[in-house]
């Protein structure tokens, strides 16, 4: 057994992964970071809650943390899980009946299954830096948001603001921040430690442009590289601003179903389909295929949408994230992975046929690994 940090790697044959396959999957990241601008590239599959490969391609180290974007939605997912789990939500609730600060214009309709499966009505209402910083203007913007369409009737990412909305729901029913019960309750007796919230951007790489020709080119603000500005990364925005490493991504799902700390049928519950449809927006923020939703995590179901492989079982569940980014659990195989990337497009998003090759390619090596 080879250690890694404070985790061990018990390697493909104590954990039941085919050692060829693995390979073949290692290589192809490999190469991905030294055919392209790709900085580097931290990867982990784990099986049997232990860990059977963790490898950092590129300019990193094992010891580093990686921005998860959208890949921290599972993270955040597992967090609801366990207040469901342990009787402290409902997903039926009102969100206005648990923040009554939140049911103005509208939106005493909207439930927490709703913000859940990206439904509830406000895929873009605004917080941005520093209103998010302070608590008080995180309620007075709830109220002053609107809806775009009525609760339920359309899938659409909430990229920011259902994470908000989720933030609040956690410390109206625990006591502690979102990020406080993350730790209290979760990554710290998991052993997990890099995942955390609202951290200093000289813990995690640096996020770094793959296409930037000349010294004028900007990114463009929106989309991920609103987290460069390092004053944003520590306001801690739920589903996007959590760092971590590959390891402990894929140990954290590991962690759903072999630490105990979750219910079964609360785990099965967050990871059943509610609904199938292509969302609506642009393709950069999820749309284009029909994605199948769980509770905060994408399924595989019989489509494989939102960047999720088609060689797992319809079971599979987790977050893609921009721009190389992956996270998954295959409840069938027992396999999880977290593939995890500082490398940017200054568009924020590649929807180019190479990259979107290259993604579904690691994928599809990633859920065939048994």
């Amino acid at each position: 057994m080879t250690g890694v940090g404070q985790h061990e790697v018990a390697g493909p044959a104590a954990t039941g992964v085919d050692h060829g396959r693995l390979d073949v999957l290692l290589g192809r990241i490999r190469q991905a970071v030294e055919e392209t601008p790709l900085p580097s590239m931290q990867v982990a599959v784990a099986r049997h809650g232990g860990l059977a490969a963790f490898e950092t391609f590129g300019a990193a180290t094992g010891q580093d943390r990686y921005v998860l974007q959208s890949v921290g939605r599972s993270i955040v997912a597992g967090v609801v899980w366990h207040l469901i789990g342990t009787g402290r939500l409902d997903i039926r609730e009102r969100v206005a009946a648990i923040v009554p600060e939140f049911g103005t214009n509208g939106k005493d309709a909207v439930t927490v299954e709703h913000v859940l499966t990206h439904t509830a009505g406000f895929p873009f209402a605004p917080l941005g830096y520093p209103k998010m910083l302070d608590r008080e203007q995180r309620l007075a913007a709830f109220g002053r948001w609107r809806l775009d369409y009525p609760p339920g009737t359309r899938l659409q990412f909430h990229l920011t603001s259902a994470a908000w909305v989720i933030g609040e729901i956690v410390h109206r029913r625990t006591g502690l921040t979102f990020a406080e019960y993350l730790r209290a309750e979760l990554t710290g007796p998991l052993g997990l430690s890099s995942l955390d919230l609202g951290v200093s951007s000289d813990t995690v790489k640096p996020m770094i442009a793959t296409d930037r020709t000349g010294d004028d080119q900007e990114p463009d603000p929106w989309g991920p590289w609103y987290l460069a500005d390092p004053r944003v990364l520590a306001a801690g925005e739920p589903s996007h601003a959590l760092a971590g490493t590959a390891a402990d991504v894929a140990l954290f799902f590991q962690a759903l179903v072999h630490s105990g700390r979750w219910p079964a049928d609360a785990v099965a519950e967050g990871a059943r389909i509610r609904l199938t449809q292509v969302p609506a927006g642009e393709e950069a923020y999820g749309g284009g295929a029909p994605v199948g939703m769980g509770l905060f995590v994408t399924v595989a179901g019989q489509d494989a949408g939102g960047g999720l492989p088609s060689t797992g079982s319809p079971a599979l569940f987790g977050n893609s994230g921009a721009a190389y980014q992956l996270g998954f659990l295959d409840p069938v195989s027992g396999v999880s992975f977290a593939l995890l990337c500082n490398g940017y497009p200054l568009a924020g998003y590649d929807l180019s046929v190479r990259g979107r090759a290259m993604m579904r390619t690691i994928a599809d090596l990633a859920a065939d690994l048994t």
